[in-house]
């Protein structure tokens, strides 16, 4: 069993590397095949051997071959933390088909963690082709009732619509699209405790970045990496969440 676990780990770590290219050039309408990967310094084409996850960085103490110039640690932190996040989902969901989705849904955001970050943007062509992908998966693994997940695309996106009318441009469109196809993968309630834990996630790690000046008032913060947090978090253990947060009010009655 291990073994298992650590192949999910160096698969996670593989793919966190792709979906770091992936995350890069779809919102720039580039290939995800050609060209291939350079340095952005000095154009340098890496070769097969440099383009290991985490341990290329590591040999060659996080710099490039060609002109020496410092490589982002940004790269060998997003492949393990892909590494960690598909090795460790089967300890909250088990070995069953949920497994499937819970991959999906880690894949789709890394992708859209690395496009937030970078340009702000939340590309339609990621939401759409994991939109395909989703569906067949509910099909295979529906939720119970299976209606729950109708009602939780519209409660995500009307929620979210809904925000982005009233506030002005506060939340994005591709937030509202984003919501609306988490909702098809969690149903009901545990989108909505997605959006609650997100925006609490955002408005204390947004609220410290300001308050140590590593951002300034007013200027904009990818919601994504919020969002990515918050639905794992509730999708892993919102049941839990939810119940507990039941019994704190029938105490306090």
């Amino acid at each position: 069993m291990v073994i298992i676990y650590f192949l999910l780990f160096i698969y996670g770590c593989i793919f966190g590397s792709f979906f770091n290219v992936v995350g890069l050039r779809v919102p720039v309408m580039k290939s995800i095949v050609i060209p291939r990967s350079s340095c952005v310094n000095c154009g340098h084409k890496l070769r097969a051997y440099e383009l290991i996850p985490v341990i290329s960085y590591l040999i060659q103490k996080g710099k490039c071959r060609g002109c020496q110039s410092r490589i982002s640690p940004i790269y060998p932190i997003f492949e393990l933390l892909t590494g960690i996040l598909f090795a460790t989902a089967p300890l909250f969901i088990g070995w069953s088909g949920e497994l499937v989705v819970a991959l999906t849904l880690i894949s789709m955001f890394m992708i859209i963690i690395v496009s937030d970050i970078h340009y702000m943007i939340i590309p339609d062509k990621i939401l759409i082709w994991f939109a395909g992908i989703f569906l067949l998966e509910r099909i295979f693994w529906p939720l119970t009732p299976w209606w729950n997940s109708i009602l939780g695309a519209v409660t995500g996106f009307v929620l979210l619509l809904t925000i982005a009318l009233v506030s002005k441009g506060g939340m994005g469109g591709g937030d509202v699209k984003l919501y609306a196809l988490l909702g098809f993968v969690l149903g009901f309630k545990l989108v909505l405790l997605s959006f609650f834990l997100s925006t609490l996630f955002g408005a204390v790690i947004g609220g410290l970045a300001m308050l140590l000046k590593i951002v300034k008032r007013k200027q904009p913060i990818p919601f994504g990496p919020f969002i990515a947090a918050g639905t794992l978090t509730a999708y892993y253990w919102g049941s839990d969440l939810i119940d507990l947060y039941l019994q704190f009010l029938n105490q306090g009655f």
